[in-house]
């Protein structure tokens, strides 16, 4: 972080790599804005997913980009908390994979300086 970037700025960065990983297909990425102990749940298409972010790095990697494939995929983030070493998120995803939408709800933590995404829950349409 600059000095004259505020933790809010640096939290948005933080969900917009997570943005650009999903779109452009790259885990490793996507593996670096995550805490290791990141948790995971929410549903998917209805059906209740509970655990690591582990399977959704599957599904991207098993998947074209939808940078290559041209999906219509757009993410806008509607709201950033951030109170001392914690923050909230609430980012919303239309177009994924060109046919799911998706609202997320992210906590992060900040460890060491570095700001990581420690929760990720959220709803499919």
């Amino acid at each position: 972080m600059t000095k004259t970037e505020s933790e809010v700025e640096v939290v948005r960065k933080v969900v917009q790599r997570y943005i650009d990983g999903s779109y452009s297909g790259d885990v490793d990425a996507l593996r670096k804005v995550f805490h290791p102990n990141a948790l995971m749940a929410g549903y998917l298409q209805g059906q209740l997913v509970i655990g690591t972010p582990e399977p959704f790095f599957a599904d991207i990697e098993k998947h074209p980009s939808m940078a290559k494939s041209g999906a219509p995929y757009k993410a806008e983030i509607k709201s950033v908390d951030v109170a001392g070493q914690i923050a909230s998120v609430i980012l919303v995803e239309t177009g994924f994979f060109g046919v799911m939408s998706f609202t997320d709800y992210f906590h992060l933590l900040k460890e060491h300086g570095e700001w990581k995404i420690i929760s990720k829950t959220f709803t499919s349409k």
